[in-house]
């Protein structure tokens, strides 16, 4: 079991959307949460909310662009010295595009990368030492359903989430060598109602609902306390590893079927004023 109360837990992109409600949910059970996003003004309406949680220790909140490398470090270096080291790390930045593979500009594709796989490498480097050295730590990447089936219009982002199950499978299996005290969980959600996939359908909502992003928070932050080390939701998208042994044509088929396809016919996504 993974103690949350009296932690310091940092959750990247965490002035919005799940990042918000997993921030709030960690305050309650006492956590000292430090949040990061990229806007300053959602960074601290979300500090004052948390700090008004009953039974929060303190919460703190920093700018910060996970893609740039340099300022990752900066600020993980920031944030120790304002809660202590780490505790749990919650990486769930991301963005999404939308579009048709030939619409992708490229600058879109390469921001994909660096925001939705390449900051894994660098919240890790920044905080994964000091949780070797105590062999304590808890690592949760917010991947996607995408991440295990790929999906039309999503080819940027579900490669990137792809990358995501990968880069946790591997990082579970060195850890399980050198600190096996310390653990990872890999979250791997249909879609969520934040906005950011707004517009979205599902043609079998009972057996591919919408995620509400409270509740997928809460199972989050319970598969954190419980060290659970793969959450998929809903129960349908467990059955993706199986399809795999259908010939492509059949797999293709069942997919098509369940209106994975699609589903981001009538995407528009987060509207910015």
């Amino acid at each position: 079991m993974s103690e949350i109360a009296g932690r310091h837990a940092l959750v990247t992109g965490g002035a919005s959307g799940i990042g918000r409600a997993m921030a709030k949910h960690l305050a309650a059970q006492g956590a000292r949460v430090t949040i990061w996003d990229i806007n300053p003004t959602a960074l601290d309406a979300v500090i004052n909310e948390l700090r008004a949680v009953p039974g929060c220790p303190g919460a703190h909140g920093f700018v910060c662009n996970v893609a740039d490398r340099a300022q990752v470090y900066a600020r993980a270096a920031e944030a120790t010295a304002a809660g202590g080291p780490v505790d749990i790390l919650i990486n769930n930045a991301g963005i999404v595009s939308g579009k048709d593979f030939l619409e992708l500009p490229d600058d879109k594709i390469e921001a994909t990368f660096d925001i939705n796989v390449l900051s894994l490498f660098w919240t890790g480097k920044a905080f994964l030492p000091s949780m070797i050295q105590r062999n304590r730590g808890h690592i949760v990447t917010i991947a996607s359903a995408s991440g295990l089936i790929g999906v039309a219009r999503l080819a940027d982002y579900s490669s990137s989430k792809w990358a995501a199950v990968g880069f946790d499978e591997s990082l579970r299996a060195e850890l399980s060598k050198v600190a096996p005290g310390v653990m990872t969980t890999v979250v791997c959600p249909f879609y969520i109602n934040t906005g950011m996939f707004r517009g979205v359908r599902s043609r079998f909502p009972f057996l591919l609902p919408i995620l509400e992003e409270d509740d997928v928070a809460r199972r989050v932050v319970h598969a954190i306390h419980t060290d659970r080390r793969r959450l998929i939701m809903p129960w349908l998208v467990h059955l993706v590893p199986a399809m795999r042994v259908l010939p492509v044509g059949a797999f293709d088929w069942v997919a098509n079927f369940l209106g994975v396809n699609a589903s981001m016919d009538e995407f528009v996504g987060r509207q910015h004023p």
